[in-house]
């Protein structure tokens, strides 16, 4: 259960004692992001009966300051957030070549944050290099990776096109990666998750092909090296 919440102390302890309230039972808590003096937290709630969950909403709706986003079933194994991003960044650290970092970054980048595709785009060329799920169109993909590079887009329009993207660049490998959900935004936590899977695989990538920052200066104990 996804909900907003006033950014103060004792906010959460209302909700949990409404939750308390339907005999519903907190497994976990994650907090997605802070904004406008609220706080967007992501719960995990077992209820002993499912016919519970419109009597749940309506409780915690209840709380004042407090909105229910969305309610969904959670998976059969409950995940880490903080774990699957270790797992993901000692994948990318132990991959073999440039172009599995490339491949183990967009398929763990959309299992950990249950996007529906995600896409590494050269914008130069227009060219997906890798990419799992259907994704839009190469040309789309640079464009918002383009676009993002001045200010993040909040979603897309188009058939097809995801409620909500998110964006990180690979700058030594002049590559982005691009990735899209449905059915619910995409919070700064998450964001901020992307941003460093990117930098861990821009590096790997960096040692894996002999590859150096640009403007990058090489400097010996005799002065600069050619």
């Amino acid at each position: 259960m996804r909900v907003w919440l006033p950014d103060r102390p004792g906010a959460l302890g209302l909700v949990a004692s409404r939750i308390g309230a339907v005999r519903g039972e907190i497994h976990g808590i994650e907090i997605l992001e802070h904004d406008g003096g609220r706080a967007i937290d992501e719960l995990v709630v077992e209820l002993p009966d499912p016919t519970l969950i419109e009597l749940l909403v309506g409780e915690v709706n209840a709380v004042d300051g407090v909105d229910v986003e969305e309610v969904r079933p959670a998976p059969a194994a409950l995940r880490d957030p903080r774990f699957d991003a270790f797992e993901t960044a000692a994948a990318l650290i132990g991959a073999a070549s440039a172009e599995e970092v490339l491949h183990l970054l967009v398929e763990h980048a959309a299992g950990d944050l249950e996007a529906s595709w995600a896409a590494v785009v050269e914008g130069a060329t227009a060219t997906v290099v890798a990419t799992v799920g259907v994704a839009p169109t190469a040309a789309w993909l640079a464009a918002v990776a383009e676009h993002s590079r001045s200010s993040t887009p909040a979603g897309a329009a188009g058939d097809g096109a995801p409620d909500d993207v998110a964006w990180a660049s690979l700058p030594t490998a002049g590559l982005d990666l691009v990735l899209g959900r449905q059915g619910r935004p995409l919070r700064a936590r998450e964001r901020h998750q992307l941003t460093a899977l990117a930098g861990i695989a821009d590096l790997r990538w960096r040692q894996l092909s002999g590859s150096r920052p640009p403007h990058t200066r090489l400097v010996g104990p005799g002065g600069p090296l050619s």
